[in-house]
C-alpha cells in the first residue's frame, strides 16, 4: 500500500484566515498602498510607488500620512532571506536607472564558474549549458540586498513596520481591504502574558502580497479567489557560510552525487558553491521535494557533499559561520497562477512562482513583478478609480505577460518536471527542451504536488557522516547559527496531523532541516501509525513543511531566524 503526505491533511482551513475588518473605522491604521513582505519583490514595488508619488505630488497628498506601508514579519529587512545568490543586475538597472553597478549591494562579479558532475570520488567538468552562463551578473547575500533595498524605500517615502505577522486577510464585500496582525505576547496555550499586545487592523487602497516562498496570505488568497488551477512544486535548499584563508575565484555548481539517479527515488538537485568576497564562501544543497525516500535530509546531505574532496579543498582552514534553510517555487511556468490580481490586490515575487529553476534565478524577476505591480497599483490611485472595479488590476498581469519574466520562463517551461522521470531520461527531456527553445516536447509535462508523491522508509540515513563540529554538523547546532529568535514558550505555528503513517513522519523528521519533528511512541495497535512530536520553537521557517503535507502559518512577529549573510 503506498502511502502518501496528502492522505494526511493538516488542521487547517483557509477560510481561517479571511475576516472582516473589527475594529472601529477610527481605530484602523490606513494607508494608501499596503506591501506585505520585505523581500525584493515587496521593497521595489514600494521603491518603484515611491518615485511614481514623487512625481505626482497630488496623488501622495490624498494618500495621506501613510501613502506606502511595508509590512515585515522579520526582525529587519532581510532577516528571513535566504538565496545562493548570483544575482542578474537587469531589474536592480530598471529600478535605479543610472546608477552603477559597484554602487548596488553587490559582493563581486562573476569572472569565472563551473558545473561539475560528481561522483563519490570524482568531480568531472562539464559544458555548462546556456541557462547557467552567468557572465555579467553578480554575487551577493540576499540578506544584504533586502537590508539595502529596505533603506532605499524608507529614504524614498515608505513606513516599514518590521516584526509584525501579517496573520488573517481583511476581505469586505468580496474584496480585500488590508490585512490583521497577528497578537503578540501570547502562551504556549495561547494565554495572554503580562507583555500582551493585540493584532491591528491595516486597511488599504491596495494591497500587495509579496511574501516570498510559501507566503501565508497568498495561499489564503491564491484558494480564496480560486486563482490557481495547477500544483506547485517546490524545493528545499540548505545552505552555509564559510571563512576561508583562501579565496574562491570562480562560481561552481555541481550535480549528481550525493543524489542517487533512479528513477523510483525522484531525486532532483545539486549544489552551489559561490565567493562571497574574498574572506567567505557559500555553499548549498538544494533538492526537490517530491523525492520518494522518507530518509533523505538535505541537510545531512550537505554534510556529506563537504566529505568529497573536491569540496572539501575549497573548505580547507575555514570555519562554518552561518547557516539556514529556505523552500524555492520550482514549477516555473507550468506552476504559474491563473490570475496574478484579485479585488483589492495583488501576487508578486515567489509568491506567485516567478524562478527560473533552470536557470537558478528568480531575484530579478521578483524585482521586475513588484515594480510592475507598483505601477498597476498606481493606476488605481488616481481620482475616481478604485483597485476594486472591475478589470482595475488587470494590467499588472497583462504587463507580467509581456515582460521578459513570463518569456524566460516559457521557453524552460518543461524542464523541472522532466526529472521525474529520474535522472537520465531527465536530463535527455531537459536537454531536447532547452535546445528547442522550449518548443519540444509537443505537449506540456504536468506536476505532480510534493504531497502527492507517495514515500517509503528507505536507507539514505545510513550514509550520512557523524557530525564532527569542524566540517560536519548536526541540524540543532546549525539552528544556532541561524540567530533564532523564536521563544521556547511561543504558540505553535505548525499544523500538521500528528497521527500519520510511519513513513509520513519520517519524511517529516529527516526533511525538516531545523530538528522540529520527532517520532513519538506508535498511536495504534499495529504499529503502522505514530505520533508526532513537535517542537515549534526550532522552526527557522523554511516552509518545507507546507509542501510535504503539513501547513506553516505565521508566528510572532520578529521570530524565527535572523540572517545577515544568506
Amino acid at each position: 500500500m503506498s502511502v502518501r503526505p496528502a492522505d494526511f491533511p493538516p488542521p487547517f482551513g483557509p477560510a481561517e484566515f479571511v475576516a472582516e475588518p473589527t475594529e472601529p473605522a477610527d481605530e484602523r491604521i490606513d494607508v494608501g498602498v499596503l506591501v506585505v513582505g520585505g523581500g525584493p519583490a515587496g521593497l521595489s514595488a514600494a521603491i518603484r510607488l515611491n518615485q511614481l508619488l514623487e512625481e505626482n505630488p497630488a496623488v501622495r497628498e490624498r494618500l495621506g500620512e501613510i501613502p506606502v506601508a511595508i509590512v515585515e514579519k522579520g526582525k529587519a529587512p532581510g532577516a528571513h532571506l535566504l538565496s545562493g545568490a548570483v544575482v542578474n543586475p537587469r531589474a536592480f538597472r530598471q529600478l535605479f536607472p543610472g546608477m552603477h553597478s559597484e554602487d548596488m549591494p553587490f559582493r563581486s562579479r562573476v569572472e569565472r564558474e563551473g558545473l561539475y558532475y560528481l561522483t563519490a570520488k570524482r568531480a568531472m567538468r562539464l559544458p555548462a549549458p546556456p541557462t547557467m552562463w552567468n557572465h555579467g551578473n553578480y554575487v551577493a547575500s540576499i540578506s544584504e540586498i533586502g537590508a539595502w533595498l529596505a533603506e532605499h524605500a524608507e529614504e524614498g517615502g515608505a513606513t516599514l513596520v518590521p516584526e509584525t505577522a501579517a496573520r488573517k486577510l481583511l476581505v469586505s464585500g468580496g474584496r480585500v481591504v488590508g490585512i490583521r496582525t497577528g497578537d503578540r505576547g501570547r502562551g504556549r496555550g495561547g494565554e495572554e502574558l503580562p507583555n500582551f499586545e493585540p493584532g491591528s487592523d491595516i486597511t488599504a487602497g491596495v494591497t500587495i502580497l509579496a511574501e516570498g516562498t510559501q507566503g501565508h496570505l497568498t495561499g489564503v488568497a491564491l484558494d480564496r479567489f480560486g486563482l490557481q488551477s495547477r500544483p506547485q512544486v517546490w524545493a528545499l535548499g540548505v545552505k552555509e557560510v564559510w571563512e576561508v584563508p583562501h579565496p574562491l575565484n570562480r562560481v561552481i555548481h555541481t550535480m549528481g552525487w550525493p543524489l542517487r539517479g533512479a528513477k523510483k527515488f525522484r531525486e532532483f538537485g545539486g549544489s552551489f558553491i559561490y565567493p562571497l568576497g574574498e574572506g567567505h564562501v557559500a555553499l548549498g544543497m538544494v533538492v526537490g521535494l517530491d523525492y520518494t525516500d522518507a530518509t533523505l535530509s538535505v541537510h545531512d546531505l550537505l554534510q556529506e557533499l563537504k566529505l568529497h574532496l573536491f569540496v572539501r579543498k575549497i573548505l580547507d582552514g575555514g570555519k562554518r559561520v552561518a547557516w539556514g534553510a529556505k523552500t524555492i517555487p520550482e514549477g516555473g511556468f507550468l506552476a504559474l497562477p491563473d490570475r496574478f490580481h484579485f479585488p483589492g490586490g495583488m501576487i508578486a515575487g515567489d509568491g506567485a512562482g516567478l524562478v527560473n529553476v533552470p536557470a537558478l534565478k528568480g531575484i530579478h524577476y521578483a524585482m521586475r513583478s513588484g515594480m510592475l505591480a507598483a505601477e498597476s497599483a498606481f493606476e488605481t490611485l488616481a481620482p475616481g478609480r478604485t483597485a476594486w472595479e472591475p478589470g482595475a488590476l488587470e494590467s499588472y498581469d497583462a504587463a507580467l505577460r509581456e515582460s521578459y519574466v513570463w518569456k524566460d520562463l516559457e521557453r524552460v517551461r518543461n524542464m523541472r518536471p522532466a526529472f521525474q522521470y529520474g535522472f537520465t531520461r531527465g536530463a535527455m527531456l531537459a536537454g531536447v527542451a532547452l535546445n528547442t527553445l522550449g518548443k519540444l516536447p509537443p505537449r506540456d509535462l504536468k506536476l505532480e504536488r510534493d504531497a502527492e508523491v507517495p514515500v517509503f522508509v528507505g536507507d539514505r540515513v545510513r550514509s550520512y557522516p557523524e557530525p564532527d563540529g569542524q566540517l560536519t554538523f548536526d541540524k540543532l547546532s546549525s539552528v544556532y547559527l541561524s540567530g533564532l529568535k523564536t521563544r521556547d514558550d511561543a504558540p505553535n505555528h505548525l499544523r500538521v496531523d500528528r497521527k500519520v503513517r510511519r513513513e509520513v513522519a519520517e519524511a517529516w523528521v529527516h526533511m525538516c532541516p531545523a530538528h522540529v519533528y520527532e517520532l513519538g511512541g506508535a498511536a495504534s495497535p499495529a504499529g503502522n501509525v505514530v505520533e508526532v512530536q513537535v517542537t515549534a520553537s526550532n522552526c527557522v521557517q523554511c516552509g518545507a513543511i507546507t509542501a510535504k503535507g503539513g501547513r506553516l502559518t505565521p508566528p510572532e512577529g520578529g521570530d524565527g531566524p535572523e540572517y545577515r549573510l544568506m
